[in-house]
């Protein structure tokens, strides 16, 4: 008797389904990138009730997802067994953010967000960065080169510091560095490590730079592009928000609906994840506009805060595809992705 896949194949096929992941990541990206800009209002204007909504999906809803983590149970038995960065280093990040915003005023606050922001935005490549991975190995076009790893990091870090330089397209104010005259230097040097990203891709043979792995690999490589483009806070950044948690939630959404169980508990898995990613979501989304009232409120904003850089965290170690639990774990729920 022939011995059973342990990683079978997708009702679609493996080629399909890993096509239709590319086209989904593809659209939500660049989707994200351009219609931010298409719909954005015009610098010290409101967003409008649909970028709203989509700011909303993009943001607290995607955080509150990793909280589908802790239902599944050998994602528990790996977290429990390694408590200090699953359970202990989470809740320090919630209790000492919640105790900042309530002692820490406002205006000093400001410039904690300057370093929160800093540390998501280098969130944000890092997961472009395992996109772009996991796009090359599904194709079979082997890891990715130690420069273009380096490349999209830069264009990350270059890009990063374009927004801490120009603190308005945060829409902060408050007593903050006035680096405004770096932020041609920050265009410069995200200009060079696309440039070098570019370079470093062209050098693969031809066999292993098929459309897919240098169409994601380029969305990588260019996501910070909005930020040295634009005037307005939303079309600068609305679109790195929404196209970072949309990626995220079909991810998780692939992983949630994945392997090979049956019908009904990939159906309960995938209620669990929208009813734990909207209910939480909204309770983010409430506490992230505190951050103007008296003590009580700005602890929970800080809260909020702390659990954003919990989902940091966890989610670095969760989808960290060198470590064996991971890997695993992700290959049993996603086959057509992880060879």
């Amino acid at each position: 008797m022939a011995a059973l896949d342990p990683y079978p194949a997708h009702p679609l096929g493996r080629s399909t389904a890993r096509d239709a992941w590319l086209c989904g990541m593809l659209l939500l990206t660049l989707g994200s990138l351009v219609g931010a800009v298409a719909v954005a209002p015009a610098a010290g204007s409101r967003a409008g009730a649909g970028l709203g909504a989509l700011l909303f999906v993009g943001s607290s809803v995607h955080v509150a997802s990793s909280a589908w983590f802790c239902t599944v149970p050998e994602v528990r038995r790996f977290m429990a067994a390694r408590c200090g960065r699953y359970v202990v280093a989470p809740l320090a990040l919630v209790v000492g953010m919640a105790v900042l915003g309530a002692l820490v005023p406002a205006k000093p606050f400001t410039l904690l967000l300057l370093a929160f922001f800093a540390w998501q935005f280098f969130h944000f490549q890092k997961q472009n960065l395992g996109l772009a991975a996991l796009a090359s190995a599904a194709y079979g076009a082997g890891s990715l080169r130690r420069g273009e790893r380096a490349a999209i990091i830069a264009a990350g870090l270059s890009g990063t510091a374009g927004l801490l330089c120009r603190p308005a397209l945060l829409q902060l104010s408050g007593p903050v560095p006035h680096l405004g005259g770096l932020f041609p230097v920050a265009a410069a040097l995200f200009a060079l490590a696309v440039g070098f990203g570019a370079t470093q891709l062209l050098r693969r043979p031809g066999a292993e730079r098929p459309w897919q792995v240098a169409t994601l690999y380029g969305a990588a490589l260019g996501f910070f592009l909005p930020v040295f483009l634009f005037d307005s806070p939303y079309a600068a950044v609305a679109g790195l928000t929404m196209a970072h948690g949309l990626q995220y939630l079909l991810m998780m959404g692939m992983v949630a609906g994945g392997g090979a169980g049956a019908r009904m508990p990939r159906f309960i898995s995938l209620a669990l994840l929208l009813n734990i990613a909207l209910l939480l979501g909204l309770v983010l989304n409430l506490a992230s506009h505190l951050h103007d009232g008296g003590p009580a409120e700005r602890s929970l904003y800080g809260a909020y805060l702390g659990a954003v850089m919990a989902h940091f965290v966890v989610d670095a170690g969760l989808w960290r595809l060198r470590d064996e639990f991971p890997r695993g774990f992700l290959r049993e729920r996603l086959p057509y992705l992880l060879r």
